[in-house]
């Protein structure tokens, strides 16, 4: 197994680096180009066009988004038919080809050629989206694409805010603003150009695809075939939903610094700054957070946070009271402007957190070979949802609703649509149960998690200490497990439905109930048939001595039905805990154990089921367990 790293080390590898500066340079000069536009249009609009201002500052980002919808479905399938790194290259000769339009455009002040850049500079990041996350499973270790998404992610914000900054601060400065603009983006687009140049070879997963120039057809018959994957086109609209909610919010920036907060654009700079850093931090502390692995229990994590903070923005915007127009110093001197900010930071902090194991769920799930028709698909949904996002905020606030009521009701929506989605895939719940218990009451060591396999059907099997024996293991599994449990606890009032959405098993002893037993035998043969994880506790009910009990049969009917490895684990350090059979007063125990006492998890290799034994798989398991129970 090779040893996980620091994120921050891709920097200095071919296999990203190269990659990594690409796509900084592409949403770098998009937003300067874009920014520059929109800020030379409000400003000094009479010079360049006799058209309303407000029809123009409102038409450029539909011109710019325009691409997405129309193109994104070609652009997915030319990246999943040929190398991506080829696709990349002439990407960026097209970027430069637009940059030099726009330069011409700027130095004649010609508005439709400045225009059709735009657009054409949004047919840039079309094709680009598929690539760029189609790219990374390709080059990274799967302990690698949290890490790796999460500077992804953070490196397009910074990006954007940079950009939107340079692109307002440069077009107005006086006397070279305009071909400073020009020159600068053409720059950019060489450089990025340059860049791409080292990007290493991405082989095609579908070099025989046959194109369909048809994106209305292809992106129906792009999102029928991710519903096939529930969870991954639920993430899917989930990514969306968070460019959804993200647009109401960026949106109303530039509103709510001048007219709520009384601020000049130094203040809206300022928010965006704020908000950019958070999105930021975020991506990168999902490495962190998630010890290197695809950890989904961060999404719910984030959306909670977005809904926390969306509120708190609320709360924190009528508790402001100031009345005076302030730059950005001055308003950092009001009373109530840090706690403005604060919700700013966090609520892009919450951003980083879901949005990156999202996309990093999304690769690792999905076909391989469709990964970019895939990307291509969610690109096109994120489109959508940011118009419609743009028409429910002029809907509301054409009605009487105020820029803080709108964080308000964003923030409340938030809290719904997420409720949903894990009422519909309750595998983020469970996640993120699994990764709060982890992380608050206990200090969980896994030793050799790499023999879990990544792919390919297996049987888990471990002793059995405690109630959360499942969540342990699940939360140091890379995939999803089924798992076989007594069918009285599987019918527990409430808790039946998380069993039962969650995937697990009920299972009898034929002489209790002889039907419950082979349907769970038929229901374990089925799971292993689709190449998943099953695990089974052969101990059959919990110790309550501490001891590991004689394993039971039952993992040889398995074996009999589906020849599969078996994967031997054991748990040390439970007995004793909150949840475990231990005499004594349960709560005494955990004062003398001490919050985030350390267990482990002990992985074995796995063994072919030729081999396989109830009392061999029992003599393993003692000898990872040791002598700590």
């Amino acid at each position: 197994m090779v040893p996980a790293q620091s994120q921050f080390a891709l920097l200095g590898e071919r296999r990203f680096a190269p990659f990594f500066w690409t796509q900084f340079l592409g949403a770098l000069n998009d937003n300067v180009f874009k920014t520059a536009l929109l800020t030379i249009l409000t400003y000094d609009a009479l010079s360049w066009t006799t058209l309303d201002p407000v029809l123009l500052t409102n038409l450029i980002p539909g011109l710019f988004i325009l691409p997405f919808v129309l193109f994104s479905a070609t652009a997915g399938q030319l990246a999943d038919k040929f190398d991506k790194g080829r696709v990349a290259r002439l990407v960026k000769v097209l970027e430069i080809a637009i940059m030099a339009l726009a330069g011409l455009g700027w130095i004649t002040h010609n508005l439709p050629l400045l225009l059709l850049a735009l657009v054409g500079m949004g047919l840039h990041s079309t094709l680009f989206g598929p690539v760029k996350y189609a790219y990374l499973p390709q080059h990274l270790r799967r302990s690698e694409l949290i890490g790796g998404n999460g500077l992804v992610e953070s490196g397009t914000f910074v990006g954007i805010l940079l950009g939107e900054v340079l692109g307002a601060l440069l077009i107005v400065s006086k006397p070279w603003g305009v071909e400073v603009i020009a020159v600068g983006t053409l720059a950019l687009a060489v450089l990025g150009w340059w860049f791409s140049r080292a990007i290493p070879p991405s082989p095609a997963p579908v070099p025989e695809l046959k194109v369909n120039w048809n994106p209305f057809t292809e992106t129906l018959r792009n999102l029928n075939y991710s519903r096939q994957n529930r969870t991954v086109f639920l993430s899917l609209l989930g990514n969306s939903w968070f460019w959804f909610y993200g647009a109401i919010i960026l949106a109303q920036f530039p509103l709510f610094a001048k007219n709520y907060l009384h601020g000049d654009h130094g203040v809206f700079v300022l928010l965006l700054t704020v908000f950019s850093l958070g999105i930021g931090a975020g991506s990168l502390l999902c490495e962190k957070l998630s010890d290197h692995r695809v950890e989904i229990g961060l999404v719910p994590f984030g959306s909670i946070g977005l809904s926390v903070f969306g509120i708190e923005l609320f709360l924190a915007s009528l508790a402001y009271t100031n009345t005076l127009p302030v730059d950005a110093a001055g308003f950092l001197a009001q009373t109530g402007s840090l706690r403005i900010l604060f919700a700013c930071l966090m609520i892009g902090m919450s951003g980083g957190l879901y949005i990156v194991p999202l996309f990093a769920l999304i690769q690792t799930r999905c076909d391989p070979r469709h990964l970019s028709r895939t990307i291509a698909g969610m690109n096109i949904l994120n489109a959508l949802f940011m118009v419609s996002a743009a028409l429910l905020a002029m809907l509301l606030l054409k009605n009487g609703v105020t820029v803080p009521q709108l964080f308000l009701v964003t923030a409340l929506l938030n809290a719904l649509v997420a409720l949903y989605i894990y009422l519909l895939v309750p595998e983020f719940l469970i996640r993120f149960l699994a990764w709060l218990l982890i992380h608050t009451i206990h200090r969980v060591r896994v030793v050799d998690g790499a023999h879990i396999p990544l792919q390919g059907a297996a049987v888990l099997v471990c002793n059995h200490v405690s109630y959360v024996d499942a969540i342990v293991i699940l939360a140091a599994s890379p995939r999803p497990i089924r798992f076989v449990m007594d069918h009285r606890i599987f019918k527990f009032p409430l808790l039946s439905w998380l069993f039962r959405s969650a995937g697990a098993i009920p299972i009898a002893p034929s002489s209790e109930d002889s039907v419950v037993t082979e349907k769970a035998y038929a229901a374990i043969e089925l799971a292993l048939a689709h190449d998943e994880l099953v695990c089974i506790f052969p101990e059959g009910k919990l110790t309550v001595t501490g001891e590991i009990n004689v394993f039971r049969g039952g993992i040889m009917k398995i074996l009999q039905r589906s020849p599969v490895p078996v994967i031997p684990m054991a748990l040390c350090g439970l007995w004793g805990s909150l949840f475990s059979h231990a005499s004594g007063n349960p709560f005494d125990r955990v004062f003398q154990r001490g919050l985030r006492s350390t267990l482990r998890l002990v992985v074995g290799a796995p063994l072919p089921s030729t081999q396989v034994t109830p009392e061999l798989l029992r003599e393993h398991v003692l000898v990872l367990r040791g002598n700590v129970r």
